[in-house]
């Protein structure tokens, strides 16, 4: 009975430490390294497009990353004089992604039937009105005035107009607006009624109203509206400039788009540092000379906005612009698909 009762003990512990040793073969092994269901990322080469002025300004920094060699992705830039010149460069597909204004796209949107996308907001508004005096001190002192600007049928005429118009002013009977060809003539158009003395008014964009600014000692900035705008609407925001990938390549390289804006959204925070990235923007020939853009840079509203929050508010601004005149963003409001929502 002993010997029976020892064997029934033996046979009892044995059981227990077989159920209590985990197996150590198959998939579920603890000692089996964890495996991932995402493949290793493949860096890819992207050709991007840029614009002179406070629309480029946040490639800088990531410019400078791909020529030390150290961005994620192989990059190919190009810095262009006019978004003009950008526009059928994304059309041929002979670039994959742009800085270019927010109308801009809305209309290539149109044109392509969907062939681009917008990734994110990159650019405010660089636009203020500005005096060579103090006789203007609310929208109301701007009656019976002059007001120069430049951006006649673009953004900034419609712009001017809606807040001109919002503010009680009629752009067509209260005020006479007066425009030029280029950034470059309208600030030789202040300089030289300055020059003879003459009170003037004027919206200038940035860089430009810093080199007025040098020009015009006695400039004074008296409306920013990208503020103004702000103070109108709660549902809009003044959104002029943005980036934008074509929608095959998107579909072809999600993976090495969403580096891209990681990379980009890195390089407009680094805009912070003004300093190294004003000298950026003149070794990359964004910004004439690096002491404008010293200045420039901390009234040009860069930013970035994605997401939803950025199909909102640009949204509410693309459709101010419709109201304005519908060619301003290609003859109709964009859908949904126009925006691209990770």
């Amino acid at each position: 009975m002993k010997k029976l009762l020892s064997l029934a003990l033996v046979l009892a512990l044995i059981f227990t430490f077989a159920a209590c040793t985990p197996a150590t073969t198959g998939s579920d092994s603890p000692s089996s390294e964890p495996t991932s269901s995402e493949a290793p990322f493949t860096p890819a080469d992207i050709r991007v497009a840029g614009i002179k002025g406070p629309t480029g300004v946040g490639l800088a920094s990531l410019m400078k990353a791909n020529a030390n060699g150290t961005a994620v992705n192989n990059y190919t830039f190009t810095v262009h004089a006019e978004p003009a010149n950008v526009g059928p460069l994304l059309i041929k597909g002979e670039v994959d992604i742009a800085a270019i204004p927010t109308n801009l796209a809305s209309t290539l949107y149109k044109k392509t039937g969907g062939g681009i996308k917008i990734l994110a907001v990159n650019t405010y508004g660089p636009l203020a009105i500005y005096e060579n005096g103090n006789d203007v001190l609310s929208f109301a002192d701007l009656a019976g005035k002059t007001i120069y600007s430049t951006g006649e049928g673009a953004n900034p005429e419609y712009i001017l107009r809606y807040i001109l118009t919002e503010n009680g002013i009629n752009p067509d009977t209260d005020v006479s607006l007066q425009f030029t060809t280029s950034p470059e003539e309208l600030v030789a158009k202040v300089a030289a009624e300055d020059k003879l003395g003459n009170k003037v008014v004027a919206m200038i964009p940035q860089p430009a109203a810093t080199s007025a600014s040098i020009k015009v000692p006695a400039l004074r900035k008296v409306f920013d509206m990208t503020n103004e705008w702000e103070n109108l609407a709660t549902d809009s925001s003044l959104l002029m400039g943005c980036v934008v990938v074509r929608t095959k390549f998107l579909e072809e390289n999600e993976a090495a788009v969403k580096k891209f804006l990681e990379e980009y959204e890195a390089s407009i925070a680094a805009v912070s540092d003004v300093e190294t990235v004003a000298a950026l923007c003149e070794e990359f020939e964004i910004i004439p000379a690096a002491a404008v853009a010293k200045k420039a840079i901390p009234n040009c509203h860069i930013a970035y906005l994605a997401g939803e929050n950025m199909k909102t508010r640009l949204g509410g601004y693309l459709e101010v612009m419709y109201n304005q005149n519908p060619a301003s963003i290609g003859g109709a409001l964009p859908d949904d698909n126009f925006y691209y929502i990770p």
